[in-house]
């Protein structure tokens, strides 16, 4: 068994439950501590939103997370026995970890169902590429992941013809198709109309039921609309966490970020 899947850092996961388990996580670029001994929790199949103004460090702990940027001190595990402080962005990948930018990158001279075909896991060795694995692929497969990310009448569509939030929600999609254990989405509703914003929050809370899901976001009635418990970052660390309402209210939160 690898020493990346069974380590040190393990034995405190181990005694939780956490699909993520951060704990005591540092970050310096150049003198600048990006993080401050942040520590975090999330369930298997849990929804979490995380806030904070600019700077808070929302960028570099999904850095961390999926193996962009390595931490100078902490723990960071994932599913109870992987240490993510020793794995490449690949091998975090593979454990189950998908991650959606700001800005979505789709293939738009490509239809929307091949989008999501050419992003389907399955094997990727020469073998299956000689004979046709994605071809075999049942359209029942392809149907439902379209039928969650709402584009079931846009899959015959080049991408490039769909709207900035159908975008969004193709990218969705094509993470979806990676069958991940976790998602991490960074501000899924910027430049949307009310309507797609509308529509991206049932969608997440869609594919919460069976995936672990974080939402990095600074629209406060999105994040409302999630559902779901909020983690506000500030300075590198925790400043609160809670329900919507309880963080909201926090007269912290309200002083470095919401009365802003």
């Amino acid at each position: 068994m690898s020493t990346a899947t069974l380590t040190a850092p393990a034995e405190a996961s181990r005694l939780t439950s956490a699909l993520l388990y951060l704990d005591d996580i540092r970050v310096t670029f150049d003198g600048y501590r990006a993080l401050r001994g942040l520590s975090l929790t999330l369930a298997p199949g849990e929804m979490r939103a995380i806030i904070g103004p600019n700077g808070a460090g929302k960028t570099t702990m999904m850095d961390v997370v999926t193996g962009k940027t390595r931490p100078d001190t902490g723990t960071a595990m994932f599913d109870g026995r992987h240490d993510l402080t020793r794995l490449d962005e690949t091998a975090i990948a593979g454990l189950g970890i998908g991650r959606k930018f700001q800005k979505p990158t789709v293939f738009e001279s490509h239809t929307v169902a091949d989008n999501i075909l050419l992003a389907l896991k399955g094997p990727r060795g020469s073998a299956a590429s000689l004979f046709g694995w994605r071809n075999r692929v049942e359209a029942a497969r392809i149907d439902a992941i379209l039928e969650t990310a709402g584009l079931v009448q846009h899959r015959r569509r080049p991408a490039a013809d769909l709207s900035h939030g159908q975008k969004q929600w193709l990218e969705i999609g094509m993470l979806l198709a990676q069958d991940p254990k976790l998602l991490l989405v960074d501000e899924p509703v910027a430049g949307m109309t009310d309507a797609e914003t509308e529509a991206t929050a049932t969608l997440l809370r869609r594919i919460a039921r069976d995936h672990a899901v974080v939402v990095v976001e600074h629209d406060m009635a999105f994040v409302r609309a999630l559902g779901c418990r909020v983690t506000c970052l500030h300075e590198g660390a925790v400043l609160a966490e809670g329900s919507i309402d309880s963080v909201s209210a926090d007269p912290r939160v309200v002083e470095v970020y919401l009365g802003r």
